[in-house]
């Protein structure tokens, strides 16, 4: 098999951040049926993503998040890669994010049958690697909720 060619990626993510992010947005999709974040920013010591939602999420609900994303942290999921067409990709994750220029071979990367998702980025091995999901604050604004979280 010929070798993927990817577009190029210009960041070097902290990997259990990362793939925490992944598990967080398919939470959010899971949960309130809203698409993956619209804008996120991922580092080691604190990172954010929006959500477009219709209300707040209340107390209870941002407490649910925390649970399970930690839940599915700690069940030890293989994180893995895969490369496909796009055309066999759009069956699996969505690709309205995608950029022009998106290579026509997707890098579809999987944790367990919880996630999965077009990217380029680097990302833990296993969900044991990660540590523990802490949101921090969050906000509701126009119809965008931000949250801010970490890994402890």
């Amino acid at each position: 098999m010929e070798t993927p060619v990817l577009n190029q990626h210009n960041k070097l993510e902290h990997e259990p951040s990362h793939t925490s992010e992944h598990i967080l947005n398919a939470t959010m999709v899971k949960m309130f049926g809203c698409p993956r974040s619209r804008n996120a920013h991922v580092e080691k010591k604190k990172s954010k993503c929006d959500y477009l939602l219709d209300a707040e999420p209340t107390a209870e609900q941002v407490s649910q998040i925390e649970s399970q994303v930690n839940e599915i942290i700690s069940q030890k999921l293989d994180v893995t890669i895969e490369f496909m067409d796009r055309d066999s990709a759009a069956g699996i994750v969505d690709l309205s994010k995608l950029p022009d220029d998106a290579s026509q071979t997707l890098r579809i990367v999987r944790i367990g049958d919880y996630d999965a998702c077009a990217c380029i980025g680097a990302h833990v091995r296993n969900t044991s690697e990660i540590g523990t999901f802490k949101i921090i604050s969050h906000s509701y604004s126009d119809g965008i909720w931000r949250v801010r979280w970490k890994i402890v």
